[in-house]
């Protein structure tokens, strides 16, 4: 059989890469011979991502709240990947520095927009019923989205707005973590007590938060902004996107979160200042508002004026 020139060059790097793991080429065609054809459903694992959705009740708009929150989590998985391309870039430029900031930018787009279709695709009366078997679960429990802040800016940033001046970068991460803004939806800040809601969120996730703070402490996205050259960080592009990511994350999408748990919680009637409670017991409004907090993980980016305004024209 004559053998194409093609072929021919591909057998010959197979070979090259598998001779430097002293590997067999041989080996490895010969078990071509004996394997299956992929398919779309053994790659994507399509079986065991839909037999994930269990409901505690049997409300039919319960599955849409599943998978509504796990589809979040899954974007949440696609915003870490990109980020984390940016951390670890040796050669970081303008160039990929802004394409990877958009991509996670159109993510939170969708995370935005998908509370609409949330709110028009959940029956909200049968959401008050079902929602009461969820207590104390709370989506304020994401840990994934805890890490988006974490490896977006330096901690400081996510310290909250009462306790900034009293913490720089050599306060220990264990009392750091205790002082976060969003403590605030489940900590007496007089008291010190904590609420299960954020006493259990912690036994699960706090040592591996400690280790995550740590290695983004000198790789988060603000990190790595602020150690380019002058040139590279007056990039208009680099800079347009890195104010759109911080509006994005921190008004935007949140605002839409806020939003849609007014919705669900208090109903259309519902105002600000009104006592809601989420599931989980939180006092969401005070630790979710931008003008409570003025959360902005790249202050470099903004004026003054605009960082004293943050959160107040929404």
């Amino acid at each position: 059989m004559d053998v194409k020139p093609s072929t021919k060059k591909l057998l010959e790097q197979l070979e090259k890469k598998f001779g430097a793991i002293d590997q067999d080429l041989d080996t490895h065609l010969e078990g071509l011979l004996h394997s299956e054809p992929i398919t779309y459903w053994d790659y994507i694992k399509t079986d065991a991502l839909l037999s994930l959705q269990v409901q505690r009740t049997t409300l039919p708009d319960e599955m849409v709240f599943i998978m509504y929150h796990q589809v979040n989590e899954l974007l949440f998985k696609m915003i870490l990947w990109e980020i984390e391309q940016v951390a670890k870039s040796v050669n970081l430029t303008a160039a990929f520095f802004t394409q990877k900031l958009m991509r996670v930018s159109r993510y939170f787009d969708m995370l935005t927009s998908s509370f609409n279709i949330m709110r028009e695709g959940m029956d909200r009366e049968q959401y008050m019923k079902f929602r009461m078997t969820l207590t104390p679960a709370s989506g304020f429990q994401s840990a994934q989205y805890r890490k988006i802040e974490f490896a977006s800016t330096d901690l400081i940033n996510l310290i909250d707005a009462r306790f900034r001046d009293n913490i720089d970068r050599n306060t220990p991460y264990e009392h750091a973590l205790d002082h976060l803004y969003w403590q605030a939806a489940g900590k007496d800040f007089k008291t010190g007590k904590k609420s299960y809601l954020l006493t259990s969120f912690e036994e699960r996730y706090r040592a591996e938060f400690v280790d995550f703070t740590q290695e983004y402490n000198t790789t988060n996205l603000y990190a790595r902004f602020k150690e380019l050259p002058k040139e590279v960080k007056e990039n208009p592009a680099l800079i347009e996107a890195m104010r759109h990511y911080d509006y994005t994350v921190n008004i935007t999408w949140v605002m839409a979160h806020y939003h849609a748990a007014k919705y669900y919680i208090g109903g259309d009637a519902a105002v600000e200042g009104d006592e809601l409670k989420a599931t989980g017991g939180s006092d969401w409004t005070k630790y979710m508002l931008p003008k409570y907090q003025r959360r902005v993980f790249f202050p470099e980016v903004w004026t003054a004026q605009e960082l004293k305004d943050w959160g107040t024209n929404i």
